[in-house]
């Protein structure tokens, strides 16, 4: 409308440009030339800087097909990137937040999904925020097979077994002429090797475990459990250990 006006025709041109690489793009990724497209949406990228709205989408879709090429860590940042242009974009949160599930970024998807659903409250958001936040309890959960030394598939022989040996090797009355700080770890492993044996010799402690079901939230915990009873089961009577409370929070550990 305006031929003369300079900033108008740079605008329109940039405009026209950027639309038809995009849609470039777009065709590349249809058709599945994903490398292809990823070129075309970098090309695009570098056309308008002050097209905020729209590079962020490129920024968004190049940071999918990045999670396509198993790219991760380039499409995070793809999508951080788009985030970072336009903080409502739900779609750069919902990408990088499947591409932080992906790598195992358990506490950062939650940060996304949580970031999604303050935006639109809808069950499928709910879904996903949940799921990633299971993923940080389980990523924080003890390997109760890697504790005693086990296999996933060991037989209740074989679990008793391994803790009688790895009982006896952290009991801390083995420990008592150490410095202190190896006496504090001996009793630490001590305590996470009974506690591993509490879980797998126990059927329904040990199914809700290998599902990866929330010990705690199906009434699993720990508190119906004594250390000294378990280990008199395999160690008590004359010449035993034992292992006592203060009810103090202090333990002791001494020869029957």
């Amino acid at each position: 409308m305006a031929p003369d006006h300079e900033k108008a025709c740079v605008t329109c041109r940039n405009a026209k440009a950027l639309k038809a690489k995009k849609e470039d793009g777009n065709k590349a990724f249809k058709e599945g030339n994903y490398k292809l497209a990823c070129e075309l949406y970098t090309e695009a990228l570098g056309i308008d800087p002050n097209n905020i709205r729209t590079n962020a989408k490129l920024y968004c879709h190049r940071g999918m097909l990045n999670s396509k090429l198993k790219k991760l860590d380039d499409a995070i940042e793809d999508c951080t990137n788009a985030v970072k242009l336009d903080d409502t974009y739900i779609k750069a949160y919902l990408r990088r937040g499947q591409c932080y599930m992906d790598t195992e970024h358990y506490e950062e998807a939650v940060q996304d999904y949580e970031k999604v659903y303050q935006m639109e409250k809808t069950k499928e958001h709910k879904q996903l925020l949940k799921n990633a936040q299971l993923e940080v309890k389980k990523s924080q959960r003890k390997d109760y097979y890697k504790l005693l030394g086990v296999d996933k598939n060991a037989s209740e022989d074989e679990i008793k077994k391994a803790y009688r040996k790895r009982a006896l090797m952290h009991h801390p009355d083995h420990h008592s002429g150490a410095i202190a700080e190896v006496q504090k770890e001996k009793e630490k492993k001590f305590k996470e090797v009974r506690e591993a044996f509490t879980i797998l010799c126990d059927p329904k402690k040990k199914t809700h475990y290998d599902s990866e079901q929330d010990l705690d939230e199906e009434g699993m915990n720990m508190g119906d459990f004594h250390a000294n009873n378990i280990f008199k089961t395999f160690f008590g009577g004359p010449g035993g250990f034992s292992f006592e409370g203060s009810g103090a929070g202090n333990f002791f550990f001494q020869f029957g």
